[in-house]
C-alpha cells in the first residue's frame, strides 16, 4: 500500500522536501490590515514583520477549515496513495488537528491517521520529514504514523523572543509571565513542553540569551545524530551565526535547515525572535 504524508504550512518544511517527499501542504489563514490570505501562499514572513513593526499593529491567525483538509486528503488519495498520515502542530497552540481530525471523519478514519506533534514549526516538521521518509522506504501506515508519534516526543524546541508581548496578545503565554518579563526586563529562553509554550530561564540579556539557547540545544542533541533547525523572524543574521555555532558544536549534526518562520507562528512571536529545533536523525531500520 502506498501511503502519503500530509501536514500544514505551519511545519515550515524547506520547499525542496515538501516536493522530494511529495508532502501535501495545507494552509493556516492570516489576517493582516484587514485582509485574509493564506500563509506561505498569499502572505509572507516578511509581510508580518513589517505590520507587527508598527506599534499597535496585530495579525491574527486561523486553522484550515475541515473542507480545506478533505480536499487535500481528496487530492493525495486521487494521485495514487492508499493510506494518508496527517500531521500537525500542537493542538494547544492551535485548531489545525482539530480540523484535520474532522476532515478525516469524513473521508474515513480506517483511510487517516491523525497525528498531533504537540509542538510547532520544525519541532512538528521534522515528525513529518521522518514519516515522509518512512513511507518513501515502504513501511505501512501504522509504522509511519508511529515513526511520526516517536520523532516528535523526542524534538526539542527552543527560542528566544524579543518582547513576550506577541506572545500574550495570542494566548499563548500566561499574563503574569509576560508583565514580569517586561517588567524585569529579562529575556527568557523558552521552549515547547507538552503542547504549550514555557518560559525556561530567565537571563538580563540578548547576548546571554542568545548564549543559553545554543546551549540548550546542544545540551538536548546529545552524542547522537541529530537534525537541527534555526528559525527567526526578521532576523536573518542571528539565525545564521545560531547555525554556525551548531555546526561547530555537533560532530555528529546530519542535516541543518535554516528559514524564516511563516506567518502562523511568526505573528505570536514577533519580529527578531530566533530558535533552534533539535530531533534525531531518523534512519530507516534494517527490517524495513
Amino acid at each position: 500500500m502506498s501511503v502519503a504524508v500530509v501536514t500544514d504550512s505551519s511545519a515550515y518544511l524547506p520547499d525542496e522536501l515538501l516536493e522530494g517527499y511529495g508532502i501535501h501542504n495545507v494552509p493556516l489563514y492570516v489576517v493582516l490590515a484587514g485582509r485574509s490570505g493564506r500563509e506561505g501562499w498569499d502572505v509572507s514572513p516578511g509581510d508580518v514583520a513589517r505590520v507587527l513593526s508598527v506599534r499597535g499593529q496585530t495579525v491574527s491567525t486561523s486553522r484550515p477549515t475541515p473542507g480545506d483538509f478533505v480536499a487535500a486528503y481528496r487530492k493525495a488519495l486521487d494521485t495514487g496513495a492508499d493510506r494518508l498520515v496527517s500531521i500537525h502542530l500542537s493542538a494547544e497552540l492551535s485548531g489545525t488537528w482539530d480540523a484535520a481530525r474532522l476532515a478525516a471523519s469524513q473521508v474515513g478514519e480506517h483511510v487517516v491517521s491523525v497525528v498531533d506533534t504537540r509542538s510547532a514549526a520544525m519541532g512538528a516538521g521534522f515528525a513529518v520529514l521522518a514519516a515522509a521518509r518512512s513511507a518513501a522506504a515502504g513501511a505501512d501506515a501504522p509504522t509511519v504514523t508511529e515513526t511520526a508519534r516517536q520523532i516528535a516526543a523526542a524534538t526539542r524546541t527552543f527560542f528566544v523572543v524579543d518582547t513576550l508581548e506577541h506572545l500574550r496578545r495570542g494566548g499563548r503565554i500566561g499574563s503574569a509571565a509576560a508583565v514580569l518579563g517586561s517588567a524585569l526586563a529579562v529575556k527568557p529562553v523558552l521552549h515547547v513542553q507538552d503542547g504549550r509554550v514555557v518560559p525556561l530561564e530567565k537571563v538580563r540579556t540578548s547576548t546571554r540569551a542568545l548564549n543559553r539557547l545554543v546551549q540548550r540545544a546542544v545540551e538536548a542533541a546529545g552524542d547522537g545524530p541529530v537534525s537541527v533547525a534555526v528559525h527567526h523572524l526578521a532576523a536573518e543574521e542571528k539565525a545564521e551565526r545560531l547555525a554556525g555555532e551548531m555546526r561547530a558544536r555537533l560532530p555528529h549534526l546530519r542535516e541543518l535547515h535554516v528559514s524564516e518562520l511563516g506567518a502562523a507562528v511568526g505573528a505570536h512571536v514577533g519580529p527578531g525572535a530566533v530558535g533552534i529545533v533539535v530531533a534525531p536523525f531518523w534512519q530507516e531500520p534494517d527490517d524495513v
